[in-house]
């Protein structure tokens, strides 16, 4: 659980600095990092951050990729809780 608060925490600071970066005319974050950040566990900090600092709402593909990790993570997720807790389920 920690892994994920940090992993979470992380990923919405790296959303929130690339937004700096964009806004002073700096070097980025690559797109590829940040998507390696939402793939590890950081998907929720992920769209947190682009909601917050409204940034990569304009790439589409981007876009995909960040719902389609989230999507796949929420399905591991319930597959495992299902596994773990099934009274739950």
């Amino acid at each position: 659980m920690i892994y994920l608060w940090v992993v979470n925490t992380l990923t919405l600071l790296a959303f929130g600095w690339d937004k700096l970066r964009v806004r002073r005319r700096k070097g980025r974050i690559p797109e590829r990092k940040l998507l390696w950040l939402a793939a590890l566990g950081g998907s929720p900090g992920a769209l947190l951050g682009r909601w917050i600092f409204r940034h990569k709402t304009r790439k589409r593909l981007f876009s995909y990729y960040i719902f389609g990790i989230f999507g796949a993570q929420a399905v591991l997720a319930y597959l495992l809780a299902a596994l773990e807790l099934p009274s739950l389920v």
